[in-house]
């Protein structure tokens, strides 16, 4: 694994992903994910097998960004960490910005993702909230 590649190409995605999310670019969130993708938290698991099937579950979250006035995010980046020549973990603190200008707290997630020709893609989210 190229750490210094690797890493600009992380930042990369997140910042494609953040925007896609904040925006309701739901075509574009859906383009994040490696088919099938999970997403696995302490009470519940879900996967996700299509394009449309991330789309609707994302749909309510651009609705929630401006009732909030949330016009931008960030990934800091906690860890991360080489799985494998192909897999990536990474812990993530989103960080937002609101119409103000005003920086606003975040969730925290560890994903799992593939560095794969076609760019980088989640295979595996888990909420740390």
């Amino acid at each position: 694994m190229d750490t210094s590649t690797d890493l600009d190409a992380l930042i990369d995605f997140f910042d494609r992903y953040g925007a896609a999310v904040t925006a309701g670019d739901l075509p574009g969130v859906a383009a994040c994910f490696a088919l099938p993708a999970m997403v696995v938290a302490d009470g519940y698991s879900f996967s996700f097998a299509t394009p449309a099937a991330v789309a609707l579950s994302f749909v309510g979250a651009a609705p929630d960004y401006r009732e909030r006035r949330i016009v931008a995010s960030h990934a800091r980046f906690h860890e991360v960490r080489p799985v494998s020549a192909a897999l990536v973990a990474v812990e993530v603190e989103w960080e937002y910005l609101d119409s103000d200008g005003h920086c606003v707290s975040g969730h925290h997630f560890y994903y799992l993702l593939r560095l794969g020709r076609d760019g980088v893609r989640i295979c595996t989210v888990t909420p740390l909230d």
